[in-house]
């Protein structure tokens, strides 16, 4: 397992990192009416160099004191840090979203997110076709 885990190591983190921006960044654009709400994001470079050295995203384990809890799931398995983004202009309402900036970011997260998952599956094809001896 380990050696699947330095094999896809980076691209699989940057798969999941893109997937949990994308869900704060659409979480933004949903909320740019709500007042008082503050604009979230991940800063991916810090992402990275703060895993630069371990394979993977170590996951967190929630403990549970009834059946009825629900478990881990993909989206909360990562302790990622978010951060609050400076507005470029003030708000009457104290939002801090502006829509045109967290579209444009959505829009750019989401390419960069079909690259990773590319470089992702480049890697399980070259894997596949090492075990298949092509």
């Amino acid at each position: 397992m380990k050696f699947l885990d330095n094999h896809f190591g980076l691209n699989a983190q940057s798969v999941l990192a893109r997937a949990q921006r994308a869900e704060i960044l659409a979480s933004n654009i949903i909320n740019a009416d709500t007042p008082n709400y503050k604009a979230k994001d991940l800063d991916f470079n810090e992402i990275l160099n703060q895993n630069k050295n371990a394979p993977t995203i170590k996951p967190v384990s929630l403990k549970t004191s009834h059946s009825n809890h629900l478990s881990n799931s993909l989206n909360n398995a990562y302790s990622l840090q978010t951060k609050y983004r400076i507005p470029e202009n003030a708000s009457l309402d104290g939002n801090t979203v502006d829509s045109h900036v967290e579209k444009g970011k959505f829009a750019e997260n989401a390419v960069r997110y079909q690259i990773s998952l590319s470089m992702l599956n480049n890697r399980i094809q070259g894997l596949i076709n090492t075990l298949k001896g092509e």
